[in-house]
């Protein structure tokens, strides 16, 4: 069993040198399109449901 998780952590050890990360640029690139993304479905999302509740009080009142 102890064989099977070294061979296993030593596999990984290889795959992860295999894997190019991004760098500082692009992560930063990426940070700010999915934070702008939030924004954008949050306002949305806070648009619509400001719309349902007034419809829903028209409604029931």
């Amino acid at each position: 069993m102890a064989d099977k998780a070294r061979q296993f952590l030593r596999e990984v050890k290889t795959e992860l040198k295999k894997i190019t990360w991004p760098g500082r640029k692009e992560t930063i690139a990426s940070t700010v399109v999915v934070i702008v993304i939030v924004l954008i479905v949050c306002v949305y999302l806070g648009i619509v449901d400001v719309i349902l509740s007034r419809l829903i009080r028209l409604i029931v009142y």
